[in-house]
């Protein structure tokens, strides 16, 4: 009796110390065992993708797809592909890959673009443009420069400025508007226009047409103010992607410099 109690004790010993890895595996196909970690892996990489969210029919599907795979491979197995030249030029790209990716992602984790580099790239951005001026002009579009002319005197003669633009400009978007452009760098016009515009004081305009690749231009200066830089709220999320970057782009400079190489790069 003694005998039959320590040889049952054992047994349940021995079942107690195996449920743990039982308990890491999802399944056992033809004896091989498939573990639970490839199932997290997968999901991981569903969530990250950010078109899913976690929920028991998806991980079901997972759970379904990470079965499957494993009894492809084995057949795949079976038939001898991994002992095939180009599968081992693929496992060795696709072990490339997995290392390169973990190298970057690690470094981008251990090197955040900070609040302060954020700070200093807005003032450098922002300060670039200090000291500018923003032009808000009104203008009309028309085909020659004869009818431009006559609009000129007629506005001259009293006709307002607007109401002409309504009717007789072809640019519809501002002439809507009463020509009104909004303001802006003078560099954004075509080089004709923009050089016109800056010298014209407030409330002028120009007193003959101003050619373009567009057609003819009239044009009216109505105000001028310093250069507006949008917020850091607004430029944060740009600021802070060509940051970080730059610093990886540093980083892999860094790798391919300290490297020796009898190899030349194209560029």
């Amino acid at each position: 009796m003694n005998k039959l109690l320590s040889t049952t004790t054992a047994l349940a010993a021995t079942l107690l110390i195996a449920l743990p890895a039982v308990a890491q595996n999802i399944a056992i196909v033809n004896g091989k065992a498939v573990p639970k970690a490839r199932v997290d892996s997968l999901m991981d990489q569903i969530l990250k993708q950010g078109q899913q969210r976690r929920t028991p029919e998806l991980e079901a599907q997972v759970r379904d797809e990470v079965v499957l795979r494993e009894m492809f491979v084995q057949e795949a197995e079976k038939r001898g592909f991994q002992g095939k030249a180009d599968y081992k030029v693929q496992m060795e790209f696709a072990r490339q890959t997995i290392l390169i990716r973990e190298l970057f992602t690690q470094y981008q984790a251990t090197h955040p673009v900070t609040e302060a580099e954020i700070q200093a790239e807005y003032a450098k951005s922002t300060g670039a443009g200090a000291g500018g001026a923003e032009y808000r002009a009104r203008h009309i579009l028309v085909d020659t420069e004869d009818q431009a002319k006559t609009l000129i005197a007629q506005i001259k003669a009293g006709a307002k400025f607007e109401d002409v633009a309504k009717k007789e400009s072809k640019d519809t978007g501002s002439g809507e508007n009463g020509g009104d452009l909004d303001f802006a760098s003078p560099n954004v016009y075509v080089p004709e226009f923009g050089q016109a515009l800056v010298k014209l004081k407030k409330g002028e305009m120009t007193e003959l047409p101003v050619k373009s690749q567009f057609g003819w231009h009239i044009i009216r200066l109505e105000d001028t103010r310093e250069a507006q830089s949008p917020p850091l709220a607004e430029m944060r999320p740009q600021i802070e992607q060509k940051l970080g970057q730059m610093k990886i782009a540093k980083f892999r400079d860094d790798i391919r410099a300290k490297y020796k190489t009898d190899y030349k790069f194209a560029n």
